[in-house]
């Protein structure tokens, strides 16, 4: 049924480029030579054929669905969207009448694909034409990212009537490395608000990040509502470093994070940090704490002093309910623990608290993710751990036959400084410049299997930035490199290659208005915004 249906559509198809050609010819398009092989592509994809003619993208194009149900429409949409914000045409989705239509970009939603993976996908480029294959909305929305990054960035208006923007011609064949492709972001020790977190999302979306990781709670503050929990986030959340006021999401707030991702095919990874890192909680509700210290609001960034009474039934409850809260809110299959740097919790107790937590998270649906000393606990083969700090303990999670989540703080850690003169970050792990940032093998880095990994995700700690210009900084362009690591196959990463396409990614961040680092190992294409800001910086 289902490839009947397929079969129908792709005639379907077929009658509209016939009808396109029978219209009344128009005068030639003019379009120059190009080479999709040398096409600044990042992630880098599996493989790229070029036939050194191009697809004018003009004001007679129009894209068409496979279907208009299912949401495969709405990828058409996002790219006609995208499409205009960069060149200023208006191209109909699905619209066939009242539009002259000489070209045409046709996303497929189908099971006849070579590649197997749910994000695979294949662009075939011709003059007349742009057929994107995909298995799902997900391989499909994939695909647009790498059909954005094609699209010149200016219009060749000097060999046509009208202006046109070549996109070179061939066939793209692409999947991913890793299933898990992720950023992380600490929300807690400095709030951000829900336009930030979009921005974010923008820009990760666009190199085929598929998670982005918040970070709600910590010694700082406490930055999601729980509404069986008030003071939480009235006085948990009334904070942060530097003693500014803090803030938190609402549960409505929290939610239009959630879909906003997901129209970006992200999934929200939501973490709450414990046994440690508590602090925040415990102002809030001191029955909760366990060091032995009357609790008071925190705003420095010492770690390790805090840590739940993890042998107290009600702090199991208290548990429960925000763990319950948080995920009839959260489509992610994960929920993150948190679970490091509990220091003063002793280690029979953290133990014996990861494992009771463990239960909660199922209880409710989700299988649970921790840093990696979880792994020290007694906890079955579906739980994560996120790999940070101990291969030992990274080690010991695959033994258990439990995915392992790479973020090896000296290569993926984004707030690490670049160098000693960095105006943000800290240094505690190492200096990661752009190319270190790069050139390590997630594959093989811990010696644990591949069948183990389930992918790589950079964390961005928040104690010396405070919005979206510092974020930024520090973010990128590191991150762009993290989203080729995981998505990419060893074979296809050079970092000679990379930092030459890096270079040509710079006309996009500045026309998102991003304030990247202009790290001096990349000779950045051009422009004034450019010029400027490596002067400065």
């Amino acid at each position: 049924m289902a490839k009947s249906l397929i079969s129908r559509q792709l005639i379907l198809f077929g009658i509209l480029l016939v009808g396109i050609a029978c219209t009344e010819p128009k005068k030639e398009i003019v379009v120059p030579e190009t080479d999709l092989a040398q096409e600044a592509l990042i992630p880098m994809p599996l493989k790229v054929i070029a036939t050194n003619s191009a697809f004018a993208l003009d004001q007679y194009t129009a894209i068409y669905t496979s279907s208009t149900e299912g949401g495969i429409d709405e990828v058409g949409s996002f790219l006609s969207s995208k499409i205009q914000s960069k060149t200023g045409l208006r191209l109909p989705v699905n619209d066939t009448e009242g539009s002259t239509v000489d070209r045409v970009i046709y996303i497929n939603q189908t099971d006849e694909l070579e590649l197997q993976e749910n994000e695979a996908y294949q662009i075939y480029i011709t003059k007349d034409s742009i057929i994107l294959n995909a298995k799902t909305n997900e391989g499909a929305f994939r695909g647009v990212q790498t059909l954005r990054q094609i699209i010149p960035e200016k219009s060749n208006d000097s060999l046509n009537e009208h202006s046109i923007w070549p996109i070179p011609s061939g066939k793209i064949m692409d999947e991913p490395n890793f299933e898990f492709r992720g950023v992380m972001l600490d929300v807690a020790r400095h709030f951000f608000s829900v336009e930030e977190v979009k921005k974010f999302i923008d820009i990760l979306a666009y190199y085929k990040i598929n998670v982005l990781h918040m970070h709600l709670t910590d010694d700082q503050g406490w930055r999601i509502e729980i509404k069986s929990w008030p003071k939480l986030t009235e006085v948990g959340g009334s904070t942060e470093v530097g003693g500014e006021s803090g803030g938190f999401y609402t549960q409505e707030e929290y939610k239009e994070i959630v879909d906003y991702a997901a129209k970006h095919h992200m999934m929200i990874l939501p973490e709450v940090d414990m046994p440690g890192h508590t602090n925040a909680a415990s102002v809030s509700y001191p029955f909760l704490n366990g060091n032995g210290k009357s609790p008071k609001l925190y705003e420095g960034t010492h770690v390790g002093f805090s840590t739940f009474d993890t042998r107290k039934d009600t702090v199991y409850s208290f548990i429960d309910d925000v763990v319950r809260e948080i995920s009839s809110i959260s489509p992610s299959p994960y929920f993150h623990i948190g679970g490091d740097e509990s220091h003063v919790t002793k280690k029979n107790d953290y133990k014996y608290f990861v494992e009771r937590v463990e239960k909660i998270v199922q209880k409710h649906g989700k299988k649970m993710i921790g840093w990696d000393e979880v792994a020290t606990a007694n906890i079955d083969s579906t739980s994560i751990a996120q790999f940070w700090n101990s291969m030992d303990n990274a080690r010991a999670a695959a033994d258990k036959g439990m995915k392992v989540i790479l973020s090896p703080a000296k290569k993926t850690y984004l707030d690490m400084q670049y160098d000693p003169l960095s105006e943000y970050g800290l240094h505690w792990a190492a200096y990661i410049p752009v190319d270190s940032a790069y050139v390590w093998k997630p594959e093989t880095y811990c010696g644990i299997p591949m069948e183990n990994i389930l992918g790589v995700e950079a964390p961005l700690w928040s104690e010396t930035i405070s919005n979206s210009k510092e974020l930024e900084y520090l973010a990128f362009p590191r991150a762009i490199g993290y989203s080729e690591l995981s998505w990419s196959t060893e074979t296809n990463r050079d970092w000679e290659n990379y930092k030459k396409r890096l270079a040509k990614q710079a006309p996009f961040l500045e026309r998102m208005n991003i304030n990247y680092y202009p790290s001096k190992l990349i000779d950045w294409e051009k422009s004034e915004y450019t010029i400027e800001k490596i002067k400065k910086d």
